[in-house]
């Protein structure tokens, strides 16, 4: 019987590049990794994804590149997780599925959109279905649960609305698909700029998980941003899903300015050398 996990405790990676051992112990709610270029905050990150994906969620340990993941719980045996890389490049020509899916789909950051499209259609039909379920309940107290329910969605659209003003775009709430208006006309969201995008796509995975305990890896999620965004990141994350751990690796001082500094941990504080130096001539 599978057994979810609340959160990774502890990342080991042993011999990364053949030179260095990884040992990172994480808290249960946001995880952010600092350093210099070509440390190996990605290179730490990616393998940790690489992990889950081979794996399929089994986490014990991996002898094909000595990463280790450990849980909060020892018995579980999986975690949801979803990775957010932010760099918006076009599609290769390669790419046939995501073009033909939509033809407004160009770049990664389309495609992204457009998998959470469906992804967001699911998360409304599963909450209508629960709140049907409550409001046919013959408990009072259930039934007064029912409009709760709708709360994160309505925080999401807040939150959006309230980045986006500045270009008077605000959410089209009548539609099932996220479509914004801005001076009365609709807009598609592979319209929007490329931080517009990138902010849409890391809150709607945020809110799709529908406040369930998973992990959100972020590699760099302050590229395209406005440093004000970047200050808002993590608190709007928490306040969607409060339940879901955050790793993510940044350059940005902004992304942990709004109280999250004590969240930071540098590459130096987590790698140590298996190279051995080199004998002195004693002679």
């Amino acid at each position: 019987m599978e057994l979810q996990a609340n959160y990774i405790r502890r990342i080991e990676i042993h011999g990364l590049w053949n030179r260095y051992d990884v040992a990172w112990d994480l808290r249960p709610d946001v995880n952010v990794l600092s350093g210099i270029n070509g440390v190996g905050k990605t290179t730490i990150l990616n393998s940790s994804v690489s992990y889950l994906e081979q794996t399929s969620g089994e986490v014990k340990s991996d002898p094909r590149n000595g990463v280790h993941l450990f849980f909060d719980n020892p018995q579980a045996t999986f975690i949801p997780y979803d990775v957010i890389r932010s760099y918006d490049r076009p599609l290769v020509m390669g790419d046939f599925t995501a073009r033909m899916a939509d033809p407004h789909v160009k770049s990664e950051l389309d495609w992204q959109l457009y998998l959470l499209q469906r992804r967001y259609l699911d998360y409304q039909v599963n909450v209508g279905n629960r709140m049907i379920e409550l409001l046919s309940s013959s408990d009072e107290t259930e039934r007064a649960r029912a409009a709760s329910l709708s709360l994160p969605k309505r925080k999401f659209q807040d939150l959006i609305d309230n980045l986006f003003s500045y270009t008077r775009k605000t959410i089209d709430r009548r539609s099932n698909d996220i479509v914004f208006i801005q001076d009365g006309e609709r807009l598609l969201p592979y319209h929007l700029s490329s931080g517009e995008k990138q902010m849409l796509v890391i809150l709607l995975t945020v809110l799709v998980r529908d406040g369930d305990r998973c992990v959100l890896f972020m590699d760099e999620p302050e590229a395209s941003l406005h440093i004000d965004w970047q200050q808002k990141l993590i608190g709007m994350i928490r306040q969607l899903n409060p339940n879901l751990q955050l790793i993510l690796t940044t350059h940005s001082p902004a992304v942990i300015m709004d109280g999250w500094m004590d969240t930071v941990t540098e590459v130096s504080e987590i790698v140590t050398s298996t190279r051995e130096e080199p004998k002195q001539d004693q002679s």
